[in-house]
């Protein structure tokens, strides 16, 4: 391992940059990187958060195809979300966020509500002149759903996301498996082999999104495969299928990466300025996600780390300190046994 590189296949002939599987960086053809000379294009989900209806469509369709155990139902109090988070029996996750701010950004109000009393505007419904706009704002599309509310309402809002895997460029889970049980597929997707997993759990801590778990009865490892074996037969995944809206998105990730860069224009124009992607750049510290997301606000409120770094971006600069420690301890031992007194 030097530099970083862990292999240096090629079978192709292309960009040898493009034939290393990097730790950290920008690596523009992940599944040549791995092995796979004729690669078909990278394949990922582009989830647009704007328009999720919190359906949990996604939900019930993953458990269903993938065949994922029930997770036991806990009333969190958490709005309507009762999974809480992704685990080993949890692939896809559809977060309910309810804050009190306008969705097309704007200042927030103040802490307690400031001043507003949701109950007294309820008995006033009816009775009041309505305040609401009548007609969308200026630029917004005419032919999408808006994510502004059409009644002008500004003093709360959902926000609704379905997580999932992420199924990074450098992928530290699958770089720390011992046994192979992880591995990167022709379609660029990281999948997990159930039946050669060890339950060692190395790749749970390496996750940079925690989204790896252990379930309890086995100590296997599970998480979103991206239907894999719904992409060998060219069918797209249970998830994708079932969204109504089409907030999550499937296809080749170059024409993801498009469509997410003119929805976020759409949605400046439409005075929805805090609308933003993240994960899509290759240059960010996971090399950039195979499944990436449209948020409307900062990634920390939807649960999402602000700057993920591949936890093992530094492993070749460690075994080099490690190796010169060694060496400088066997050169002292020498020095040491070869001046003592005769």
């Amino acid at each position: 391992m030097t530099d970083g590189n862990t292999t240096a296949l090629n079978a192709a002939g292309g960009d040898p940059s493009e034939a290393r599987n990097l730790l950290f960086g920008p690596l523009p053809n992940v599944a040549q990187a791995s092995g796979y000379a004729d690669a078909p294009p990278r394949m990922g989900f582009f989830t647009d958060t704007s328009v999720c209806i919190g359906c949990k469509a996604c939900e019930v369709a993953c458990k269903e195809w993938n065949a994922v155990p029930e997770d036991g139902l806990e009333l969190t109090g958490m709005s309507y979300d009762n999974t809480q988070g992704l685990g080993a029996s949890t692939w896809r996750h559809v977060a309910f966020i309810e804050q009190r701010r306008p969705l097309g950004g704007g200042r927030e109000p103040e802490a307690g509500g400031g001043g507003f009393d949701a109950f007294e505007a309820a008995r006033q419904l009816g009775s009041t002149p309505s305040t609401a706009p009548d007609s969308a704002p200026a630029g917004a599309p005419a032919d999408a759903i808006s994510p502004v509310s059409p009644e002008g309402r500004t003093e709360l809002r959902w926000l609704m996301s379905s997580d999932v895997c992420k199924h990074c460029t450098h992928a530290a889970c699958l770089d720390v498996c011992p046994t192979g049980a992880l591995f990167r597929t022709e379609f660029g997707t990281v999948v997990v082999q159930e039946d050669v997993c060890n339950g060692c759990g190395y790749c749970v801590p390496a996750c940079p999104y925690g989204v790896i778990d252990q379930r309890k009865e086995d100590g296997r490892v599970w998480k979103c495969t991206l239907c894999y074996d719904r992409l060998g037969v060219g069918m797209e995944p249970a998830c994708a299928k079932s969204c109504p809206t089409d907030s999550i998105q499937f296809g080749p990730l170059d024409e993801l990466r498009e469509r997410a860069a003119t929805r976020v224009a759409q949605l400046h124009s439409a005075g929805v300025t805090d609308a933003r992607l993240y994960g899509e750049s290759p240059d960010d510290g996971v090399g950039g996600d195979g499944a990436f997301f449209l948020l409307l606000d900062e990634p920390e409120v939807y649960g999402l780390p602000p700057d993920p770094v591949v936890t093992t971006r530094d492993l070749p600069s460690m075994w080099k300190h490690a190796a010169t420690a060694a060496v400088s301890l066997a050169a002292l031992g020498v020095a040491a046994f070869a001046r003592r007194p005769r």
